[in-house]
């Protein structure tokens, strides 16, 4: 198991180089030798193979790039089939996770967020938190804003942050951007303090312009993204969620982070900054995403030079 644990790494360490999905370079696919298969139909549905569940609008978990699907979730999928003993099929589900798992599409589908909790799917641990965070420049020390002074916090225009941070500190705290990439650029000037964003999304755009970054403080409550299945499949249920804990514990889970996000993403410990101005007009100032989303578009497409390179087999969608 080590050994294969470190075939992955050391694959992974070899694609820590990020591009857009426009720009992404073809590479040899890595193919590792596998083990016996831990787990067989009826658990899933196809002797041999672990069938994923993906929605390639949701960068940088998955998204397309050199004519196939590639992402954080994809990387994470394609090492837990390894450690299972099975090859790994990737099919891009969009939204409908309950759908493709009700008809049998796919065995497990990835990136579900914890706070979306709901009886129709079985979820396992976290793989990687998330939530609204404020980012300041790594090693500025930038203490967390109080509202005796009014910060100047970037956020890209509409989006779930752009609400927080008027929500928390006011109209006037906020710098709207187009896009992130245009935040970063100016956290990285000086001209704001701050950058609002989702936690991935934020830490993968830092990333993508070489912005060395820190989490400030949480501006909502934090979640993260598990795997989910079908409630009743409860062989299927411990098999993930024993992969899931040797991968996380073994350092995979974090090398993977390492190349599409610079490194890990701690909210442990983390101050949560409470609103303080009425959220009377909160819908309007929330604008039509309601999620992380309108960050992901605006960022722009997910992409790595090494592709889905952590999989078991060259992933495939339909």
């Amino acid at each position: 198991m080590l050994k294969r644990s470190a075939r992955i790494v050391a694959m992974a360490l070899s694609g820590a180089l990020l591009f857009a999905l426009s720009g992404c370079a073809s590479q040899e696919e890595y193919t590792p030798s596998l083990g016996d298969p831990q787990i067989a139909p009826p658990a899933i549905g196809q002797e041999g193979v672990l069938r994923v569940g993906v929605n390639t609008e949701k960068s940088p978990l998955a998204g397309r790039g050199s004519e196939k699907v590639i992402g954080i979730d994809v990387d994470i999928a394609s090492a837990l089939a390894d450690e299972l003993g099975l090859k790994v099929q990737i099919e891009d589900i969009g939204t409908d996770a309950d759908k493709a798992l009700e008809e049998g599409k796919v065995d497990i589908v990835m990136g579900q967020e914890t706070v979306e909790e709901d009886g129709s799917i079985w979820h396992s641990e976290q793989y990687l938190p998330t939530g609204v965070v404020l980012f300041a420049k790594e090693g500025s020390n930038a203490a967390v804003p109080t509202g005796a002074v009014t910060p100047k916090i970037a956020a890209q225009i509409s989006s779930k942050s752009a609400w927080a941070v008027t929500n928390a500190f006011g109209e006037d705290a906020l710098v709207s951007t187009n896009d992130l990439a245009s935040a970063f650029a100016d956290l990285s000037k000086g001209n704001v303090d701050f950058v609002a964003s989702d936690a991935v999304i934020g830490m993968y755009a830092a990333n993508l312009q070489d912005v060395p970054v820190e989490i400030t403080c949480l501006m909502d409550t934090a979640s993260g993204y598990c795997v989910g299945a079908k409630s009743g499949d409860t062989e299927l249920q411990e098999a993930i969620q024993g992969a899931l804990q040797t991968i996380i514990g073994n350092g995979v889970v974090g090398v993977i982070e390492d190349k599409w996000l610079g490194g890990p993403i701690t909210l442990e410990g983390i101050e949560k900054v409470e609103a303080k101005a009425p959220a009377a007009d909160a819908n309007a100032s929330k604008g039509t995403e309601g999620d992380a989303d309108a960050e992901a578009e605006g960022e722009g497409a997910a992409g790595a030079s090494g592709g889905s390179s952590s999989s078991s087999s060259a992933a495939t969608s339909n």
